[in-house]
């Protein structure tokens, strides 16, 4: 501990708790417009609380030296995360939403985290203003709020590198412009626009401007929360609401930096991008398997889910629900709009093996995420050729460049954890009382930050009936897959506390 400028650490968390607490504050309008006034108040005494938090970490913690080593940057962006989550559970509190602490705490975790996993039975008889804040913990978890602190570094003289490798989530940190803090600004700038205009689109579409408002922020930070019980299924009925949903999912799960040059018209960057070409052909392919095997393989069952029972309209419906399904799942964000559980076992087992897929590295998805594969898959096959040419050297090329063997050990690496993770957090939730499906299901969506599985905490069902521990235990798996497994654990390792 005396090696850790301590003074720093505290100061970036009083930053994050003050962001946090005006974040907050934004919910106020919507309590007033719908005339929630016991939530008004505690709304606004959320924000006073955190903010006032903030500025006494802020105020009483002012370093002599400004240098942030790595080891502080990982310190940072998890406590960060926790701040987040202990000031975020007051408006659930305060307000008497959800007045147990552990479901208080499972529904903050899992809006940072952008898991979409909740405990709420009844979601639309939820206060607006408690919805919009539920909604506003997507937003801010998904680009990260440490991106958006270091966005403002240049006002206290403090380089923030560290803390943005410690947060992008993937396997590398793409810049878009040599300063950290311009990277930071023209993701912000990207996400907002999104959000504006996914808004704009869904209002125009038939949403209502506050249910418009709450799904595109949901949505961009691959998110999942909807404000509707039937989740987005609530407008199977209004198909062009589910494709704009579809394509934002869609851009939202790609690599930022991809986004960013196609909006700067650099069209060919994007084309050439290998991880965005399997995630493109992946969900085309995934999606047509999956819609004829509901086409030609359903039952009577799918009327619960699909709405149109004429030929031409099952099939669009079919085609529509399973790429909806395939992008949500892929992408991490966890809308629904049909139980693909019910399709078929064959279909179930696809959604399953799609929970370990992830998105592109540099978006807002969670996830093992799709470069990882492609690098790992890639190794395998040179190993085949290594075993032909011992002597040969030949690297692993990705996007055309070699691959560093550092970066192929610490990919393989990070997949053998995730899966013993996976393993090891099953067998934990199976032990306090799921059953083994359910527990399997819990622990991939829980880990990938998926937020629907299979089981009892399937699309149509929430986390609500797990035990306080099942649940503790869930949030902490959602923590430590929205960071990427070793910002988290790298913690809990004896020679990270060690002196220098």
């Amino acid at each position: 501990m005396e090696n850790l400028n301590l003074k720093l650490i505290f100061r970036f968390l009083g930053i994050t708790a003050i962001l946090n607490g005006f974040f907050m504050w934004l919910a106020i309008p919507f309590s007033l417009y719908y005339k929630e006034t016991d939530v008004l108040l505690g709304i606004l005494n959320s924000g006073i609380i955190t903010i006032s938090i903030g500025l006494l970490l802020f105020f009483f913690n002012k370093p002599t030296n400004k240098n942030l080593l790595k080891k502080e940057g990982y310190l940072i962006v998890t406590l960060g995360w926790v701040i987040l989550t202990l000031t975020g559970m007051l408006p659930y509190l305060l307000t008497g939403s959800i007045p147990s602490i552990p479901n208080a705490l499972f529904e903050t975790i899992s809006g940072y985290s952008t898991t979409g996993s909740s405990i709420l039975t009844d979601i639309e008889s939820m206060p607006k203003g408690i919805l919009f804040w539920r909604s506003a913990t997507h937003w801010i978890g998904g680009m990260g709020i440490i991106v958006l602190t270091i966005a403002i570094l240049p006002l206290l003289g403090i380089g923030g590198m560290q803390l943005f490798l410690a947060e992008a989530p993937g396997p590398s940190a793409d810049k878009l412009h040599p300063r950290i803090t311009d990277t930071a600004k023209r993701l912000w700038l990207i996400y907002v626009g999104l959000t504006i205009v996914e808004f704009l689109l869904l209002k125009v579409a038939g949403m209502t401007w506050y249910d418009a408002i709450n799904h595109a922020m949901a949505t961009v930070s691959t998110g999942g929360f909807s404000t509707k019980n039937a989740s987005v299924a609530h407008w199977n009925g209004m198909p062009l609401i589910q494709y704009i949903i579809i394509f934002f999912m869609f851009v939202a799960g790609t690599n930022f930096v991809l986004t960013y040059f196609a909006l700067k018209g650099k069209l060919r960057k994007v084309i050439q991008s290998e991880e965005f070409k399997y995630y493109g052909l992946g969900i085309f392919l995934v999606t047509i398997l999956v819609t004829l095997s509901i086409v030609f393989f359903q039952d009577d069952s799918l009327k619960t889910t699909i709405e149109h029972p004429m030929v031409l309209g099952k099939v669009e419906s079919s085609f529509r629900h399973s790429l909806f399904s395939v992008i949500s799942v892929v992408t991490t964000t966890g809308f629904v709009s049909a139980d693909f559980t019910m399709w078929s076992h064959f279909v179930t087992g696809i959604f399953f093996a799609l929970f370990f897929v992830g998105g592109s590295a540099g978006s807002t998805s969670g996830g093992v995420k799709i470069v990882r594969h492609i690098i790992m898959l890639k190794n395998s096959f040179l190993e085949f050729k290594k075993s032909l040419h011992p002597n040969a050297i030949i690297p692993v090329r990705y996007d055309g460049k070699a691959v560093k063997q550092t970066i192929v050990f610490n990919i393989l690496s990070f997949f053998i954890l995730y899966m013993l993770i996976f393993i090891v957090g099953a067998v934990v939730l199976a032990l306090m009382g799921l059953d083994i499906k359910s527990a399997l299901g819990a622990c991939a969506s829980s880990l990938g930050n998926i937020g629907p599985a299979i089981g009892s905490v399937s699309p149509v069902d929430n986390f609500s009936h797990l035990s306080v521990s099942a649940k503790l235990f869930c949030s902490f798996l959602m923590l430590i897959g929205r960071l990427e497994l070793f910002t988290v654990l790298i913690l809990f390792t004896p020679f990270f506390w060690k002196k220098n």
